[in-house]
């Protein structure tokens, strides 16, 4: 069948991937787009889930739920650093919806008090982890959402002042190598600043939120820090435009998990944040390669989704990596051009809405309690976009 197809000319770059271009010259596409009263119906179902899973003091996810190996978490301060990133995601994602019914609403308010109460207090567990940054990061996209949704100039002053405290707490987390991670286990020396793995994927999820929220609410970045982090993220580019894991993992470029296939979720996040920060080399044509590699290969990313085991699929993908990769893939394609915006929002809301769980949720790896708010946040953050960009 394929070769029944008239031949089309192929982008001129040396990292294009063949099995891609055979794809691409089929001229079809990978899904068909799923009905907007779908779309709508799915977001809806989310959003649902969302208010009826909310805990009472208006977070989400909790430390129970438990299993046979759970991911290193230091009592209590890794509990508040999971439970401040899933609400974050699950409050951006609730407001992307744009519902406006009552209950909705509500939940909401209360989500956003509790923000405002716990956001001030959040630090590193101890010294061995940072899970904090992203309680930080994923703060900073709900903060940024709830001030645009404020009516109130008073309280719109509020959220900048919590995003400025957000932005320089989170600062003070920078690695010593430029950048962060969310570890510090490996080695018995205890720093000031962590001197443990800043890592790629980490650096580049706390960079897109500090841009979202300058660009939302104008609050002030230090430069010197953002140039040693995009410095760290370029240390783990490889010319291939995949990341490698970790600063560490950058002596071992051709590892497994370094490679483009590691790299799959990781590329979109760190060629966003590369872009957006004014790196000359991510150029739109890697974005687009590593957009359709994206799309192309999706069925193998989501082959370790549910896997109970962090790395226990090929190529050490987690599970969790699933999401984190379909929200970053909506974060690197709104750079390109819109007239491709359509096209790539249709073959993504055909894979969210069959991934949608019976429930109402989504989510890839058992986190606790942490991983249907999270992995539903991604979603609904995702599928907004789609739908923005989809059209009448």
């Amino acid at each position: 069948m394929i070769g029944k197809q008239p031949a089309r000319a192929l982008p001129k770059h040396r990292f294009f991937s063949a099995a891609l271009a055979g794809l691409l010259l089929t001229g079809i596409p990978l899904a068909a787009a799923p009905a907007r009263e779908a779309l709508d119906a799915a977001i809806r179902r989310g959003v649902d889930f969302l208010v009826k899973d909310q805990n009472p003091n208006g977070s989400w996810g909790s430390a129970t739920r438990t299993k046979g190996l759970n991911i290193y978490a230091p009592l209590p301060g890794a509990h508040h650093a999971y439970r401040a990133g899933a609400s974050g995601l699950a409050l951006a994602g609730i407001i992307d919806a744009g519902d406006t019914r009552p209950e909705v609403l509500a939940a909401i308010d209360k989500a956003a008090a509790w923000t405002a109460a716990e956001l001030p207090k959040l630090r590193r567990a101890d010294q061995t982890t940072t899970y904090n940054v992203w309680g930080h990061a994923y703060g900073l996209r709900a903060i940024s959402r709830l001030y645009q949704l404020e009516k109130d100039p008073l309280k719109k002053t509020g959220w900048v002042r919590l995003a400025q405290e957000q932005v320089d707490l989170v600062g003070r987390y920078e690695d010593i190598n430029g950048g962060w991670g969310y570890l510090d286990v490996f080695d018995e020396l205890t720093t000031q600043r962590p001197s443990g793995i800043p890592t790629s994927f980490t650096t580049a999820t706390v960079l897109l939120a500090m841009d979202q929220a300058r660009s939302v609410m104008g609050v002030k970045l230090d430069d010197k820090l953002v140039k040693h982090s995009i410095a760290s993220i370029n240390y783990q580019r490889t010319p291939d435009f995949s990341y490698t894991y970790s600063f560490s993992h950058r002596m071992r470029p051709r590892a497994d998990i370094n490679r483009p296939a590691g790299s799959l979720a990781r590329s979109q996040a760190c060629n966003a944040a590369l872009r957006v920060f004014g790196e000359a080399a991510v150029t739109d044509l890697v974005l687009t390669e590593w957009a359709d590699r994206f799309l192309a290969r999706e069925g193998f990313l989501s082959n370790v989704r549910k896997r109970p085991v962090p790395h226990e699929g090929a190529f050490r993908i987690a599970g969790y990596f699933y999401y984190y990769g379909i929200y970053y893939f909506t974060e690197s394609v709104r750079i390109l051009p819109v007239d491709q915006h359509a096209a790539y929002a249709e073959k993504l809301s055909t894979v969210l809405l069959e991934r949608q769980e019976q429930d109402g949720s989504w989510w890839d790896y058992p986190l606790y309690d942490y991983h249907q708010p999270y992995g539903t946040g991604y979603a609904l953050m995702a599928l907004a976009w789609c739908r923005r960009n989809l059209g009448p």
